[in-house]
């Protein structure tokens, strides 16, 4: 593992120089997961707040657009693409983002501030019928591009969270 790039050599945290890095295209998908209730998930359509998946969908492209403002050593970045979609499961709310741009630096925290405001705003929309909603599983599925190439997560115990999502979706 190399070092951690957001300290300078008397360990006090900096912004990372990316001036010299080359411009090229970055993409990068966040997931996350609404557990609710089978009472909230039944409310859903009858929201008076509105359709909380177009709202969520909303603030998760908007809250991508200012991740350098929430996180403070993130780079601004012209963003191409943000996507966040929504499927409703037996037990929740999955929630998978997308991120794309050319620039010199990923969208790795673009995608996962998406997913993670859509989280927090499908909690916002329902709360006042269940207050224990949980937020879970908020990770990077995969990027591309840069020096450090592809990721996808793979390890055993991401593949059996993700087949429990399947499994389900499609007990529905």
């Amino acid at each position: 593992m190399s070092k951690l790039s957001h300290f300078d050599s008397r360990g006090r945290a900096a912004m990372v120089d990316i001036s010299s890095k080359p411009s090229t295209r970055r993409e990068a998908e966040a997931s996350a997961f609404v557990v609710m209730s089978p009472e909230v998930i039944r409310a859903l359509p009858a929201n008076p707040k509105g359709n909380p998946f177009e709202v969520a969908r909303i603030a998760g492209i908007s809250a991508a657009k200012r991740t350098a403002e929430l996180i403070p050593l993130c780079h601004s970045l012209p963003l191409s693409h943000v996507d966040v979609r929504m499927e409703l499961c037996e037990n929740g709310v999955s929630i998978v983002s997308t991120a794309a741009t050319m620039a010199p630096t990923g969208v790795e925290m673009e995608a996962l501030v998406a997913a993670s405001v859509a989280a927090l705003t499908i909690y916002d929309m329902c709360k006042a019928l269940d207050k224990s909603m949980e937020i879970r599983e908020v990770v990077l599925q995969r990027k591309s591009g840069g020096k450090s190439g592809e990721y996808r997560r793979q390890n055993q115990q991401d593949q059996q969270g993700q087949q429990q999502i399947v499994n389900r979706r499609m007990k529905k």
